[in-house]
């Protein structure tokens, strides 16, 4: 009714709800919003409740929700509160998505990929659940550390890093997730992995690297990386005299004699435990969870990788 208690006409209701007439005939032909009453001309007639629920269907269908929700609601089998909570939680989800699509768009542009399959991959790596991530994760380290005798302490301690894609992943984030899934999915560095963890697991008998070993393979890093980054070749006179210098204090940590096995030993153990693939795990690790710079170190495996060379390469010290 209108302000003198009459009826409305459906005309009166399109232009006080701004709906078309025919969006209103609709409503009330699916029993969404009937006319209140009829002329005796058969015209469709509304009251102020017609018009107030009108208003409502009106602002539900602005908000995106279905016919058959709204109906719910018209009829209070559905409260409006537990309306909105559902619809909010799926307009996240929906939200969540854009933004992932969002960053696989960014960072294709970013990268300059021009490949279908690339493309394909990583907009289906991107688009996966978090469950579904951290599944590829726990599967590579299930890979790694099955049947073995491990340190039950450090094998949980590698499960125990969530990979935490964000919401609203950036482009760089997106490119470590794609590129860390590839990492881990490949078969060659599984099985390198593999063979880490049997090494450990063969060890297991031992206490584990002293402290005074465990601050020497610093000393290495220290003492190479600056020969590494100038291009010094490990066999080089300057590489010699860093095993010269290196290797008793690897020995006496040991217990050992400083020899030519050894040395040889030494550096086969290193070059084992030194991967830039594992590195790179890691490094792709504190991108997608956004950790800071100084919380992954990079470069070391060089260093290891160069000092191995350098200890395999050299003779008996005297």
């Amino acid at each position: 009714m209108n302000d003198d208690g009459a009826f409305l006409s459906i005309g009166d209701l399109a232009r006080r709800t701004g709906l078309p007439v025919k969006t209103i005939r609709y409503y009330a032909d699916i029993g969404l919003v009937p006319p209140t009453d009829r002329s005796p001309a058969g015209y469709r007639r509304y009251d102020a409740v017609a018009l107030a629920r009108l208003d409502l269907v009106r602002t539900l269908r602005e908000l995106g929700i279905d016919l058959a929700t709204v109906r719910r609601v018209l009829d209070r089998s559905l409260s409006l509160a537990d309306m909105a909570t559902a619809h909010a939680a799926a307009l996240d989800a929906q939200i969540r998505l854009l933004r992932t699509r969002r960053s696989v768009l960014r960072a294709v542009a970013a990268l300059g990929i021009d490949d279908h399959e690339e493309l394909d991959l990583m907009n289906r790596l991107a688009h996966l659940s978090a469950a579904e991530r951290q599944q590829i994760i726990d599967d590579y380290w299930s890979s790694a550390f099955e049947g073995l005798d491990t340190d039950p302490a450090f094998a949980d301690r590698m499960r125990s890093v969530r990979v935490d894609l964000p919401d609203d992943p950036t482009p760089a984030q997106v490119d470590a997730w794609v590129e860390l899934a590839e990492l881990v999915q490949d078969p060659s560095y599984r099985a390198r992995v593999r063979q880490m963890a049997e090494a450990g697991a063969a060890a297991s008998d031992s206490s584990g690297p002293s402290p005074a070993e465990v601050a020497l393979y610093q000393s290495v890093t220290e003492l190479v990386a600056p020969l590494h980054t100038a291009g010094v070749a490990p066999a080089s006179p300057d590489g010699q005299l860093v095993v010269d210098q290196l290797a008793p204090r690897f020995a006496h940590a040991r217990g050992v004699d400083d020899a030519a096995d050894f040395r040889r030993e030494l550096g086969e153990q290193i070059a084992l435990f030194s991967d830039r693939r594992v590195e790179r795990y890691w490094e792709l690790v504190g991108v997608i969870n956004d950790w800071p710079a100084a919380q992954v170190s990079s470069g070391s495996v060089a260093a290891m990788e160069w000092f191995a060379q350098a200890l395999i390469g050299s003779e008996s010290a005297d």
